[in-house]
């Protein structure tokens, strides 16, 4: 996860005034007996690269409605969507879209998946800040190096220039999202890769990977290269128009292909008929712009987060 403090910082100040700060007040439910404050619990689990902007969601919908106690977990998309299945969480994070064998599986629990796209992100190739060779790498480097079998063992192995010195990598896990993209859009085959790699569902670790390994290199989520962009060093990726870093230019406008993609929220039929799930998801697009900024990713058009509102209302 990034930093907690990037989350709980001035970015709350922000989206709280905005929206909260006008009256005051939290958000109120409508019933047969007039308005009420909201209460309740709210369970999110899921992708580590939505995790930020959900949290910072959560913690902001709180102080709004100090009734409503949201709790965000971080299992990555795939367990993410497990539990969501089976009803043991209302709101599912994901780092891609849901697959069809996940629809089937909730259905038997009378569960339909509502997707609502909330940002944008690229995944950001890093090697060591000391890697003074590698200025950028190509897809078909970068599919020699991550293909199962691959017999990349030096950097020598990517390119003859490159020095003859051991290669480490670091990356997700299989129950990430971000594992099936990189995989599907790079060696051809979502969930084909190497093995003999440092997997983790956690961001940070691999960023304390490749920052501590001079032969590191990893990939992740591009937000989390910009919370330790002093510590790593950013590959731009050539897919055949000339090599492009990932910023927030090149990622909304699909510049920085194949890497760039859209991140999501499921909520459920069911958790949506829940009052509380049902104003949260509304606040989440509300509020989105902002944060989604502040935590380092790429916002939606507005016309994305109106439509997504329409989907809730």
């Amino acid at each position: 996860m990034l930093k907690k403090g990037l989350i709980l910082g001035s970015v709350f100040t922000l989206a709280f005034g905005a929206l909260v700060g006008c009256g005051g007040q939290g958000n109120k439910a409508t019933g047969n007996g007039g308005e009420k404050e909201l209460t309740g619990t709210i369970k999110i689990d899921g992708s580590s690269t939505v995790f930020p902007i959900s949290q910072a969601v959560a913690e902001e919908f709180m102080k709004a409605n100090p009734g409503v106690k949201v709790t965000v977990g971080e299992s990555g998309t795939g367990g993410g969507f497990k539990k969501w299945a089976s009803g043991e969480i209302d709101v599912a994070d994901a780092s891609r879209p849901i697959k069809d064998e996940e629809k089937e599986a909730a259905k038997p629990n009378g569960i339909e998946p509502i997707e609502i796209p909330v940002a944008s992100d690229g995944i950001a190739v890093v090697v060591n800040k000391e890697n003074t060779f590698v200025d950028k790498l190509t897809v078909d480097e970068l599919k020699k190096i991550w293909e199962p079998n691959s017999k990349v063992k030096t950097w020598k192995d990517v390119r003859d220039s490159f020095p003859a010195e051991p290669i480490k990598l670091y990356g997700p896990g299989t129950a990430s999202g971000t594992f099936d993209y990189f995989t599907k859009e790079i060696v051809g085959e979502e969930g084909k890769s190497r093995t003999d790699y440092t997997q983790s569902e956690d961001d940070n670790v691999l960023v304390k990977g490749v920052e501590g390994d001079k032969g590191g290199l990893g990939y992740f989520g591009y937000a989390y290269y910009v919370e330790n962009k002093d510590k790593l060093k950013i590959v731009p990726i050539d897919a055949g128009k000339g090599a492009v870093e990932p910023s927030e230019k090149t990622i909304n406008d699909g510049t920085y292909a194949p890497l760039s993609r859209p991140i999501f929220i499921y909520p459920s039929n069911k958790s949506m008929q829940k009052p509380e799930v049902k104003e949260f998801v509304k606040f989440y697009l509300e509020t989105a712009k902002d944060l989604v900024k502040e935590v380092g990713y790429v916002p939606l058009p507005d016309a994305k987060y109106q439509e997504g509102l329409g989907k809730v209302k």
